[in-house]
């Protein structure tokens, strides 16, 4: 049963957590996953003959079991797919449940109540992930499923060793969750350098891998959770787990230099935010002659692009399928010259004159390759670290918190300081607007950059300068995933957050704040990138320095190398 995860217990794959260097020609393939397991899963799938699809399915449940703070079976995503030539998208995200309504986080008052769509059930949508892997694997797949979830269901069963820094906010979900969920009673013991083992959740793998993914949506695990929406009063129904649907949609296109990039469409925002981050910046680019990375000048152009993106998100986006999003007009380059022009090349524009331009804690990334070309770059949650903190007893796995990505209220910030209105407003079977960006590059028809990342409303920003960092200041790709980041999202006025791996300080610090700009310290690290670039049938990988990631080249028949 569990003859692949015993493979990878035997052959003992020496991994580094960084991976920057070319390696191989491309006659097996690469990943790029934010822990050593999901790395080693995935790349033994492609070695014993599985494609990216294959090994992007094992690495997800193998994440949900040793990345339980974002990793999960409890939540939902995207994936951008690159299978015989051709660009797909899955939709996978989770739906509000049939008994949510537009404003069942309010109280009497019509006040957004503290906390209520962050913890306990009323905070989780209907999970996806399942339904979405099984889906991917039905179109796609070559090995059985079942082969595929074994070394999840290994590591859950006999356990995983917590790394250093896996359960680094563990005081702060203590804190948010109390004894309002069951958390601490399945996560509390949780300590670095231990193993960590799971048998709930190694059961619950099982009866998927057996049965498919209708499973968790019909049989006992759907009974399990069931059960736990009765005990902490959430909303998730037997029709809600029923009636969902993985969905096929196009990807979002982007026509950028001579290179195709396919990502991510709505009901995520992060494709409409990239293309017009790269459409304004293209417009602006006499601005950026000679200017330095991430010097004064170079960030107040990208604060200034970016609070008129995130005033374009705040206003139109939501689920296509509950509103008529003008997509084609917000991409459309006569209306990036209009807001291109708005911007201040040398102070800051006023918050309050940034309108819309029409009239009228977690997450995590993997990047796969594949032997044939073929790419899978997908970003999938619970939204904060380790969702509402909620587990589902009986069946071992936590359930998400994304019904906090709707706007509550018009003009009230969620968790990641994110307004919204009526096109992000809660309704039954509706998806949550997202930023999660899940991207692949390709040139004359061949990948040449799978790339993506977790971290809420910073997610595009994060993709959309690592993309400048290559094809800009053309660095490489390890030295472009690790540089320091930014990013600004209109509101809070004028703040520029950075994190503390590359804080903003010195004279660029300086320049910055004698502009007027208020710089923070997000408290979080921003974004953990996972990449893959080809080039000349070359591959590389680039994993983030703020994660534990790994990057692993997989040369034909022999065991995985690290990415360097």
């Amino acid at each position: 049963m569990r003859s692949l995860f015993f493979k990878l217990l035997a052959t003992g794959v020496a991994l580094v957590a960084n991976a920057g260097a070319w390696a191989a020609v491309l006659e097996a393939g690469a990943v790029a996953a934010p822990d050593r397991y999901g790395a080693e899963v995935a790349a033994h799938v492609l070695k014993e003959g599985g494609n990216a699809v294959d090994a992007a399915v094992a690495t997800a449940f193998t994440l949900a079991v040793t990345y339980p703070e974002a990793g999960n079976i409890g939540g939902g995503g995207f994936m951008t797919l690159y299978m015989n030539g051709k660009p797909y998208f899955l939709d996978y995200r989770e739906t509000a449940p049939e008994a949510a309504s537009r404003d069942m986080y309010l109280d009497a008052k019509g006040e957004v109540v503290p906390n209520l769509s962050l913890v306990g059930a009323k905070a989780s949508g209907v999970p996806g992930t399942v339904k979405g892997l099984w889906e991917a694997h039905r179109r796609f797949g070559k090995l059985p499923w079942a082969t595929l979830l074994e070394p999840a269901i290994g590591y859950a069963r006999n356990g995983f060793t917590v790394a250093n820094g896996q359960y680094q906010y563990r005081e702060n979900a203590l804190a948010l969750f109390k004894d309002q969920t069951n958390f601490r009673q399945y996560f509390g013991a949780m300590k670095a350098g231990e193993s960590f083992r799971q048998p709930e959740l190694a059961s619950t793998l099982e009866r998927i891998a057996q049965e498919g993914g209708d499973e968790f949506y019909q049989g006992q695990t759907a009974q399990l959770l069931l059960a736990q929406m009765g005990r902490d009063k959430g909303l998730i129904t037997r029709d809600d787990l029923v009636n969902y649907k993985a969905q096929w949609r196009e990807p979002l296109h982007i026509d950028w230099r001579g290179n195709n990039i396919y990502t991510a469409p709505l009901p995520s925002s992060g494709g409409i935010a990239l293309a017009q981050l790269l459409g304004i910046k293209e417009v602006r680019a006499a601005d950026f002659k000679g200017v330095p990375l991430n010097s004064a000048k170079y960030i107040h152009l990208l604060a200034e692009i970016e609070k008129r993106v995130f005033a374009d998100r705040a206003n139109y986006l939501g689920d296509p399928d509950f509103n008529q999003v003008p997509v084609n007009k917000l991409m459309a380059p006569a209306y990036l010259i209009t807001r291109a022009a708005e911007v201040n090349t040398s102070a800051i524009s006023p918050t309050e004159g940034v309108h819309p331009g029409l009239e009228s804690a977690q997450t995590t990334h993997f990047s796969i390759v594949d032997q044939d070309g073929n790419a899978v770059s997908n970003t999938y949650t619970l939204n904060f670290d380790f969702g509402s903190g909620v587990v589902v007893q009986g069946a071992g796995f936590l359930l998400n918190d994304e019904m906090d990505d709707f706007s509550s209220k018009p003009g009230v910030a969620n968790a990641f300081g994110l307004v919204g209105g009526d096109a992000n407003a809660i309704a039954p079977g509706k998806r949550m607007l997202s930023s999660m960006s899940p991207t692949i590059v390709t040139r004359d028809g061949q990948v040449t950059l799978v790339i993506g990342t977790p971290g809420g409303s910073r997610i595009f920003t994060t993709v959309f300068q690592v993309l400048n960092n290559l094809y800009d200041f053309h660095m490489p790709l390890q030295e472009a995933v690790g540089a320091q980041r930014v990013h600004h999202q209109l509101l809070p006025k004028d703040t520029i957050f950075y994190d503390a791996y590359r804080p903003l300080q010195g004279e660029v610090a300086q320049a910055l704040t004698g502009m007027g700009y208020t710089l923070k310290d997000q408290g979080w690290l921003m974004g953990n990138v996972q990449a893959i670039r080809v080039k000349a049938r070359q591959v590389e990988t680039g994993v983030d320095p703020r994660g534990r990631g790994v990057g692993l080249i997989v040369r034909g028949g022999s065991a995985p190398s690290s990415g360097q």
